[in-house]
């Protein structure tokens, strides 16, 4: 493999990280059953805010930490709205996107183009001199390797723990949990609050390693939505929602590549679209069963694992409140 292919999917990792973390909180926060629709404007505030605590204190752990607190506070909102205050988690959420973007470019006006400190690369001994895949997984910068580890301890949580069969019952079906002695508004605000500190760790990926830095209007402004269209076409799954984001930043890395290629003319527009329109349409063909149908086409032995790996089942109780009786 040549030197420039394995920078390009070095380069794809590093591009999805934000969206890997992004979509792995918002995974554990729907699979409670609580939909954070937050999730642009608070990736956003908390890209500001990360970035000007780590500037105003030299620490970028200072900055992460900050930006995760903004996250989390910025969820405990929704799951407060929803929980105690009875109002439409998704209305919320649709609010508080708007908000927290608008409420990050007015703050970090005085901020635009600054330099500031940032994460170093830390390529990791050994697995890095790795061929091939030791320079595209880890030579990196430490949110990369954060990102991989989320994955692996968000997948043994959901389907290798106890707490994560609870996480699950007070998404599919909370009454039963209740009945059985789960306090199911504390665990939702629980997951709900964890994947908002998450969520906030991705906008301090962005400001403190990706796209360091803040400007005006914010680089990272939109990928919230496809943080939250990934956990959807990852059928709220870790590993399916790394994929998406894999994809998504490899569509990207594609529509780069040919715009700078000289012997093809596709229209700019429509190259930025490109990944947007994959997207979409993978969701409509994953959400409407067309994949799951084309699957009776092949070997039966196949069948069973296609299914599962292209099943996109929503938790149950997503976006419903849960009343005691």
């Amino acid at each position: 493999m040549s030197n420039e292919l394995i920078a390009i999917f070095n380069s794809i990792v590093a591009n999805a990280t934000p969206l890997v973390i992004a979509g792995i909180g918002e995974t554990i926060t729907e699979r409670a059953g609580v939909v954070n629709l937050s999730l642009d404007g608070s990736i956003v505030l908390a890209a500001m805010v990360g970035f000007v605590a780590a500037l105003a204190s030299g620490s970028v752990i200072v900055g992460v930490i900050a930006a995760m607190l903004v996250g989390a506070l910025v969820a405990l909102i929704i799951a407060a709205a929803d929980i105690d205050l009875k109002q439409d988690q998704v209305a919320i959420g649709f609010v508080l996107t708007l908000l927290c973007a608008d409420l990050a470019q007015f703050l970090g006006q005085g901020y635009t183009r600054t330099p500031g400190p940032q994460f170093p690369f830390t390529p990791l001994p050994l697995l890095s001199d790795v061929p091939i895949f030791g320079a595209i997984l880890f030579n990196h910068q430490p949110q990369v390797y954060v990102s991989f580890a989320l994955t692996f301890a968000a997948w043994y949580l959901l389907f290798h723990t106890r707490q994560g069969l609870a996480l699950r019952a007070v998404g599919e079906r909370p009454e039963a949990a209740f009945a059985r002695g789960t306090n199911v508004s504390r665990l939702r605000y629980l997951y709900v609050v964890l994947g908002g500190a998450l969520v906030g760790l991705a906008g301090a990926a962005y400001s403190l390693a990706l796209k360091p830095g803040w400007s005006t209007p914010p680089a990272m402004r939109g990928d919230g939505w496809i943080a939250l269209a990934i956990v959807i076409f990852g059928g709220w799954h870790p590993f399916r929602v790394v994929f998406g984001a894999y994809l998504f930043a490899g569509l990207r890395a594609l529509a780069s590549a040919i715009q700078r290629s000289p012997d093809i003319q596709i229209p700019l527009v429509l190259l930025n679209g490109l990944p947007w329109i994959l997207m979409i349409l993978t969701l409509v063909l994953v959400s409407s069963g067309a994949l799951e149908r084309l699957t009776r086409a092949l070997p039966r032995p196949m069948q069973r694992w296609t299914r599962g790996l292209l099943r996109s089942d929503p938790p149950a109780a997503l976006g419903t409140r849960f009343e005691k009786s």
